[in-house]
């Protein structure tokens, strides 16, 4: 009499179960129990992972599986050979990958640390775009104002006119690989017990290009582009804020095997102004002004981008006022129109006083204590 356990208890399902529904039993139970998933208590783990690919293959199999469900594991006696399950038996996943689908599928770090990444997608052997560029420049707030156009020097490597970036000398082509058949990769199997391991890695011969290069081009001695320094020209728009990234297209590195080129990035940064602080089109400054003239009121002149403007103080302004000068600011980007410029007042006090000043400081003193408002 067998003392296997029933196969759909093995998996976990019903007898009704579908194959996808099998399948997807299968796929969990294989990877808890894989052995290289279970080091701490291998053993116990491969004689679990064997029962389940057992029970697999036969409901898996719908001629198995039908033989299986009217005579149960006496319907499958000599199904498996003398010696019972046989790896070589398992047809239904010619790569390991196929079991640990999801896994690889969500790039995981077991996938990384059992198959070493090989296997997660083929490695592309056609064109490449280039790499895209960054370079930073520095102006200043009266730049970003009136916005300006800069000449740059720019290192990169370019497409080599000789051989057109095949890296091939002038009338020849790079060679299909014969060792990996351009795919630029091998795959190797190998295998540990019930299990088959199969490791995919760069392809020696061309080092993951997937063609050789007999004869190679004498301007780029193989490489397909040459090392350059370009002159280009940017426009930066009037009103450019801080962090502001300006996009030159096709101005990035050479691509790769007839690949487009990558784009340069200038990255613009506005210096800080003594003068002003900003805030988006808007800037904010201060001026001093003095007690008389807080009192009294006065017209006073103020910093802007464009050198001075009159302000008027009215009669009694008190110390922190914000004024704003309308259209003074920055220039919006991109369309019409200009921020303000916001004025904040601070009364200084005079530290010397001479005798007179004393004196007549007094005599307002006097009033205004007449007038019934208590000095403290």
């Amino acid at each position: 009499m067998s003392t296997k356990r029933d196969y759909y208890e093995v998996l976990g399902v019903d007898k009704s179960a579908s194959q996808e529904e099998v399948k997807k039993a299968y796929r969990t139970l294989a990877k808890k129990f894989h052995p290289d998933m279970n080091r701490d208590n291998k053993e116990e783990a491969e004689e679990k992972f064997k029962e389940v690919s057992e029970a697999y293959e036969v409901l898996a199999d719908p001629e198995k599986r039908s033989k299986y469900d009217k005579y149960g594991h006496a319907g499958l006696e000599g199904a498996f050979g003398a010696d019972g399950f046989n790896w070589n038996d398992f047809t239904h996943f010619t790569d390991i990958s196929d079991i640990f689908g999801d896994i690889f599928a969500g790039g995981s770090s077991i996938f990384d640390a059992f198959f070493g990444g090989g296997m997660r997608g083929r490695r592309s052997t056609g064109p490449a775009r280039g790499s895209d560029l960054r370079y930073d420049i520095d102006i200043s707030l009266r730049e970003a104002a009136t916005g300006l156009e800069k000449e740059l020097h720019i290192p990169h490597s370019v497409r080599c006119g000789e051989c057109g970036g095949t890296g091939a000398e002038k009338g020849t082509s790079p060679l299909t690989c014969q060792t990996c058949k351009g795919s630029g990769q091998v795959k190797n199997v190998q295998s540990r017990g019930y299990s088959q391991f199969i490791s995919i890695g760069p392809c020696q011969a061309c080092r993951g290009a997937g063609s050789i290069i007999e004869k190679k081009c004498g301007n780029c001695s193989g490489a397909g582009s040459n090392k350059k320094t370009s002159k280009l020209e940017v426009s930066i728009p009037p009103g450019a804020e801080n962090g502001l990234r300006l996009r030159l297209r096709g101005e990035g590195d050479a691509g790769q095997r007839g690949g487009p080129p990558g784009d340069l990035y200038v990255v613009v940064h506005v210096n800080p102004d003594k003068r002003f602080a900003r805030e988006g089109p808007h800037l904010l400054t201060e001026t001093e002004i003095t007690f008389v003239q807080a009192a009294l009121g006065d017209e006073v002149d103020v910093p802007t981008l464009d050198g001075k403007a009159t302000m008027k103080v009215p009669a009694g302004t008190q110390p922190g006022t914000m004024f704003r000068l309308k259209g003074k600011g920055m220039p919006f980007m991109g369309r019409r129109g200009q921020g303000d410029l916001h004025v904040k007042v601070n009364v200084t006090v005079p530290e010397k006083l001479s005798s007179e000043q004393k004196r007549l400081l007094r005599e307002f003193g006097e009033l205004s204590d007449k007038s019934g408002k208590k000095r403290k």
